[in-house]
């Protein structure tokens, strides 16, 4: 099981790949936060978003998840999906329901 909540039904193939691999990035913390973020927003995003959160999916999860608390992103990670991303999160959009 994978957790994901949303269908990958009407996805093209790109954002297919990227809600999957979203949900499966090796520490199961990132695959929650990465991938309620991508069952969230992965059908609304524009090409140029995509692009980027493909990107965001190749950070190693130590440095991502220090970004997501205090740190800042790397340059060319500190991107409007990244910052999407971490509001996402901080807000309490990516909690599941009690």
């Amino acid at each position: 099981m994978t957790g994901t909540t949303r269908s990958s039904a009407g996805l093209d193939a790109r954002r297919r790949r990227i809600l999957y691999r979203s949900w499966h990035r090796g520490t199961r913390e990132m695959d929650l936060l990465m991938g309620r973020f991508a069952d969230a927003c992965i059908g609304e995003l524009s090409e140029d978003e995509v692009a980027d959160f493909e990107k965001l999916i190749e950070v190693e999860d130590p440095d991502l998840f220090g970004w997501l608390g205090s740190g800042e992103p790397s340059p060319e990670f500190d991107t409007p999906v990244f910052h999407r991303f971490r509001q996402f999160h901080l807000s309490g959009e990516g909690l599941p329901p009690i």
